[in-house]
């Protein structure tokens, strides 16, 4: 539930919605610092990794609760990371069969991860300023 601000008339999102958008982005950005921990790319483990999984499944599910506060624009982002990255692993995974296309596919993951990163902490400190996120 939201509450109206009387002096700007827009919708002002509840202190835990915000904290549940922290949290969202907390996971993704778990997901992040296990793909760079271990062997796998950061995009592998921004897709596969369950806290990515969770977070996504979170904004499907309370993205109702968030609209028409500057928090629905940061679901957005947060959807179209995850989808766009996961286009962008089928991408490289698909260069990978091929013995000419690895080297790109390894290319495509790297840039794929650092677009993820990128994402994450612009999304984050945007989310820390109460600041909405481009459409």
């Amino acid at each position: 539930m939201t509450e109206i601000d009387a002096r700007t008339g827009a919708a002002v999102p509840t202190d835990g919605l915000v904290m549940l958008t922290h949290v969202i982005y907390g996971l993704h950005a778990f997901s992040v610092v296990a793909g760079l921990a271990g062997a796998m790319f950061v995009v592998t483990a921004f897709l596969t990794g369950w806290p990515s999984l969770i977070a996504v499944i979170l904004n499907y599910v309370k993205r109702s609760d968030v609209r028409g506060t500057f928090l629905d624009s940061h679901f957005s982002w947060q959807i179209r990371t995850f989808w766009f990255a996961l286009l962008w692993a089928v991408i490289a995974l698909l260069l990978a069969v091929t013995i000419i296309g690895l080297p790109v596919a390894w290319v495509v993951a790297a840039l794929t991860g650092l677009w993820v990163l990128y994402r994450i902490v612009r999304g984050w400190l945007a989310l820390l300023g109460k600041r909405a996120m481009p459409a």
